[in-house]
């Protein structure tokens, strides 16, 4: 026999190389509940994308869990810093305190013109300060002051007029009639400076909330790193109430001022008036004085 042929028992089965290894896909077995690890060189197999909930619409804005529902003046009011609160509510009583003075000097000014004008008549329509008296002694309005302190002054200077001119006692009843006038035009201008203060000052601090709130805004987008209108918005919206009622609380007091300022003006000139008429009627009474010792001195 020929040595190149073999017996069975020298045929063996050859053992499969790694390249045959992984050309042959590896029959598995079916699946019994439990994950079995994949061969190595495996291919992954196909993952079907898992069904997910629509997400939230991006063009909705993050402001909406931010921005304050309530805008309106109260809950500006109510969200604004500590300092802003503080100028609203000092804006506030300013405006308090003008509407006040306005009320109640409007009253004390229309009753002082009334009772004015009443005695000025008075002293128009009488001849002399002798008869003007009586009926006038126990008021206390300024013109009849003027009318009482006139005819005290000519009480002490009657002795004096038999020896002496009446050019002193005129100057002296002036004098009293001007200090009257005087204090009586400073007491009605009394709690009107508060609101010339009140009307100077305000715009300023309602500016100082405004730079406040502004202040308050830019660190809000400092913070959050982004410039985002939920973060702007509060700090905008507490500057611009507090700048409103600087302008509230400063346009009234100023108008108001203006029409006290003429008021007083007009009062102040009645009274001139009414010191006018008692000095032509102490005049008056001087000059009837003389009269029967020239006739006397006649005879």
């Amino acid at each position: 026999m020929s040595p190149a042929i073999g017996t069975a028992q020298d045929i063996q089965p050859q053992a499969p190389t790694q390249a045959d290894s992984t050309s042959v896909p590896a029959v598995q077995a079916p699946d019994s509940g439990n994950a079995q690890p994949e061969p190595a060189g495996a291919q992954p197999e196909a993952v079907e994308p898992a069904i997910q909930a629509p997400a939230e619409d991006a063009t909705q804005p993050a402001a909406d869990m931010v921005l304050p529902h309530d805008l309106s003046p109260w809950g500006m009011f109510m969200g604004a810093d500590i300092v802003v609160k503080a100028v609203m509510i000092g804006l506030a009583f300013a405006s308090l305190v003008t509407w006040t003075v306005w009320l109640a000097k409007s009253l004390e000014l229309a009753a002082a013109k009334l009772r004015a004008q009443r005695a000025l008549r008075r002293i128009v329509e009488a001849r002399s300060l002798v008869e003007l008296v009586p009926g006038m002694s126990s008021q206390s309005d300024p013109a009849a002051l003027m009318v009482q302190a006139a005819r005290h002054e000519v009480e002490l200077s009657t002795e004096a007029l038999d020896h002496a001119k009446g050019d002193g006692l005129k100057e002296r009843v002036t004098s009293h009639l001007s200090r009257i006038e005087a204090q009586a035009g400073r007491r009605m201008a009394r709690s009107t400076g508060v609101l010339a203060t009140i009307g100077s000052t305000a715009p300023f601090v309602g500016l100082f909330g405004t730079v406040w709130g502004i202040m308050n805004a830019f660190i809000g987008i400092s913070e959050a790193q982004t410039t985002n209108l939920a973060v702007v918005a509060p700090g905008i919206a507490e500057a611009l109430l507090a700048t409103a009622l600087g302008l509230v609380a400063a346009i009234p007091a100023v108008v108001i001022y203006n029409v006290f300022a003429r008021s007083i003006a007009g009062y102040r000139q009645v009274l001139a008036d009414a010191s006018a008429g008692v000095e032509r009627l102490v005049s008056r009474d001087l000059d009837f004085r003389a009269l029967p010792r020239r006739a006397m001195a006649a005879e």
